[in-house]
């Protein structure tokens, strides 16, 4: 089959390192399917992380640059790659996709596949973009949630049930891992210190507020938090760090080129998420070998149990220092839970079975294949 994926990137994370390994995988899984990724871009430099790895393992990428409205000149570049490419199937990522490209694909002829990796809400803006992309996942002849509340929660937004496909994600390391010193040493990390390692989106729904609101309840604990990662937080984050008084325990990195090669650096990695899918952060700490702390949100207590993390509530700062305290203080069951945790997403997150769902799904679709509309 020929795959056509279309996404619009932000700063690299864990969307585009699905759609990356979707597209590296499938291109090298056999069977001759030939895969395309297009990017809707304002400008060129955006996609490089995400194009450039697909690149060089053989997939076709194609660079659409456009203004942050120009939704005509994006529709009709997406109409001609479609005519030109002739794709059995037209899959989308992210709500821009979703909302303002699959629609030139079903027009067309083509069937059309989305996968909803989660919901953040926020301001109302992204809110009512959400609104429209659920509205949209209605058209698509197959939605594929990352999750199962996640797919509970399209099925309740009108998405029939018979098309909604539930597939967590699978894990794959692209990069070799440093070791721990060479780890430490890129991000400035003393090689004594005790690190407790925070990587993601520096925005509401994934809480690195919570975090900071845990760490004074942590003062008798000799740690310091290091936060990978940029968003529209940063600013107000390091200032309530101050407020705190904590500001003196944290290193902000911003964003880092293969963060996932750094978790050795880490004692331990925190999630202190509100909403979650299936979080690529959380497999990259378990393939590390590092101990987790999360809230049980989402996705996440179906990839990792009380055997393999400790999980607590979300909204609560002192559920989540007693559980880096509990790290901290108690090493060896850490380390014996960190071990379990990689043996899990060896055993129940690789990527081979994954593709094939998906390969799965793409050929359903297109034996069902609808006519072009009509002009």
């Amino acid at each position: 089959m020929l795959i056509l994926h279309v996404v619009a990137p932000a700063e690299f994370g864990g969307l585009e390192r699905v759609i990356q390994l979707l597209g590296t995988g499938l291109q090298g899984l056999g069977g001759g399917h030939e895969i395309h990724v297009a990017c809707i871009v304002s400008h060129a430099v955006i996609a490089d992380p995400l194009l450039a790895p697909l690149s060089d393992a053989g997939v076709q990428t194609h660079q659409i640059v456009v203004s942050g409205r120009g939704y005509r000149r994006e529709r009709t570049a997406i109409a001609e790659l479609c005519r030109r490419l002739r794709p059995d199937v037209v899959h989308t990522h992210g709500y821009r996709p979703d909302v303002v490209d699959a629609g030139v694909a079903r027009e067309l002829g083509i069937p059309t596949v989305t996968t909803a990796h989660g919901f953040t809400g926020g301001p109302w803006r992204n809110r009512f973009y959400e609104y429209l992309q659920r509205r949209a996942f209605r058209r698509f002849d197959a939605v594929v949630a990352v999750s199962r509340p996640l797919g509970d929660r399209l099925a309740a937004a009108g998405v029939p049930r018979e098309r909604l496909h539930v597939v967590p994600n699978a894990y794959r390391r692209l990069t070799p891992p440093l070791d721990r010193q060479a780890a430490r040493r890129e991000l400035g990390i003393p090689l004594d210190d005790f690190v407790v390692g925070w990587v993601g989106r520096l925005s509401q729904e994934k809480g690195p507020d919570v975090l900071l609101d845990a760490l004074p309840m942590l003062g008798d604990v000799r740690l310091a938090m290091s936060f990978v990662g940029a968003g529209v937080q940063r600013e107000w984050l390091e200032a309530r760090a101050a407020h705190r008084g904590v500001a003196d325990r944290i290193r902000w990195h911003g964003v880092v080129p293969d963060a996932d090669r750094l978790f050795p650096a880490f004692d331990l990695c925190v999630m202190s998420s509100r909403t979650e899918g299936t979080p690529v952060v959380l497999f990259e700490a378990m393939a590390a070998g590092v101990p987790v702390v999360t809230t049980a949100v989402g996705g996440i207590p179906d990839v990792v149990s009380a055997d393999e993390a400790v999980l607590v509530p979300s909204e609560n700062p002192s559920a989540l220092a007693a559980a880096i305290r509990d790290v901290y203080t108690q090493p060896a069951a850490a380390a014996q839970r960190a071990r379990a945790a990689r043996a899990r997403l060896a055993r129940d997150f690789a990527v081979e079975p994954w593709l094939e769902r998906y390969v799965d799904i793409y050929r359903r679709v297109s034996r069902g294949a609808r006519a072009p509309a009509a002009a």
